[in-house]
């Protein structure tokens, strides 16, 4: 099952997942996404009412969790949940889930939850999204995956999407498409003929229960350039970049007839940081050239990934501070009569001929 979580989060997993459940606190927002299968309004009450969203407050987000604690964790274990860091209902709902993972004891491998998590893009998103951002990185998702309860965490951006002026539905179709070569790989183990290795559905659920970061990638293979280098030049650029891996899984895709020993430079690659990868090469004969789907695991704590979000954060708000003093103080304009000013002086000093009346006079001021 695919879960999504407030706005972004609901309209990533649906299109992932034609049965996902979609959760948010706005019954208005959550009609809004097409696609998906169960959709359940976190109910959010105060002594006004029903909120009708989280308006950017990751409170209410954790006040809906609360409420319905029992109904999200009887459906999240071993499921993977999408949400974003910037607003309140997806940001607030999964720290909950987050602190709740924290405190798990002995999970299961079939219980790893495994998280798409869409972060801001700090130079141009509001500084609410850049401070929530910092919390949700540097509390519950810190807390969680010290634990070691999690699944994986694949930490996608919106820095191509603003830079590139990205339409959000365009935007999240290249997400979901992306996801999916990397979820596609113990599939295409039973598609295709086998030719070395082995990466079966148990091999790829006990890779992505491990609670790393996870930074994949795809790209024709040229066996004749060094793999080190291609794999630099092709990183994924809708995710945030990988830390050197602790672990890793790559398939290898040849042509019909292709040559199935050109594996063997990438495992060389990898055993050149110390990484035994998890790997399979696989015939394809839809493939022209050969193609390979890397996966990196990497143990970046979160409190390291907030630097960038600190100091846009910071100057977020030095900006906002010069704006408000630009529009709300007005100094007093200053009128000086030098050569009044210039007597005065002269008169403290004791001398009416004072050298600076002189001075003034030369210079054409008085």
């Amino acid at each position: 099952m695919t879960i999504g979580i407030g706005g972004a989060g609901s309209k990533i997993a649906a299109k992932l997942d034609s049965n996902a459940t979609l959760i948010n606190v706005s019954e208005t927002e959550l009609n809004k996404v097409q696609g998906g299968s169960k959709r359940i309004v976190a109910q959010v009450r105060s002594e006004h009412g029903q909120f009708r969203g989280s308006r950017k407050n990751r409170e209410i987000g954790h006040d809906a969790y609360l409420a319905m604690r029992r109904e999200i964790q009887e459906i999240m274990r071993g499921e993977k949940i999408f949400c974003s860091t910037g607003g309140g209902t997806g940001n607030g709902i999964t720290s909950g889930i987050l602190e709740d993972i924290a405190k798990m004891q002995d999970v299961p491998i079939s219980d790893k939850t495994f998280f798409g998590i869409i972060l801001p893009y700090a130079k141009l998103e509001t500084s609410e999204f850049v401070n929530n951002t910092i919390e949700f990185l540097t509390g519950p998702l810190n807390d969680a995956i010290v634990s070691g309860n999690t699944g994986n965490i694949v930490l996608f951006s919106n820095k191509r999407k603003f830079e590139e002026a990205i339409a959000e539905d365009a935007y999240n179709q290249m997400l979901v498409d992306s996801l999916k070569v990397f979820l596609s790989v113990p599939d295409k183990n039973d598609r295709f003929k086998l030719l070395d290795g082995h990466i079966d559905h148990e091999d790829f659920a006990l890779f992505i229960s491990k609670s790393y970061f996870n930074h994949f990638t795809y790209f024709e293979y040229d066996p004749s350039i060094d793999f080190g280098k291609q794999l630099d030049d092709n990183l994924n650029n809708l995710l945030l970049p990988p830390e050197s891996p602790i672990e890793a899984l790559f398939l290898l895709e040849v042509p019909k007839n292709g040559n199935p020993t050109e594996f063997y430079e990438i495992l060389k690659y990898f055993v050149s940081l110390k990484v035994s990868p998890v790997y399979s090469v696989v015939e394809n004969p839809a493939l022209k050239k050969p193609a390979v789907t890397v996966s990196l695991l990497y143990s970046r704590q979160p409190a390291e990934l907030v630097e960038d979000f600190n100091r846009i954060s910071e100057e977020h708000v030095q900006a906002k501070v010069k704006k408000t003093i630009e529009q709300n103080v007005t100094l007093p304009k200053l009128e000086v009569n030098l050569e009044a000013e210039a007597k005065k002086a002269a008169k403290g000093r004791g001398d009416v001929n004072d050298e600076v009346l002189a001075t003034l006079k030369r210079l054409g001021k008085l």
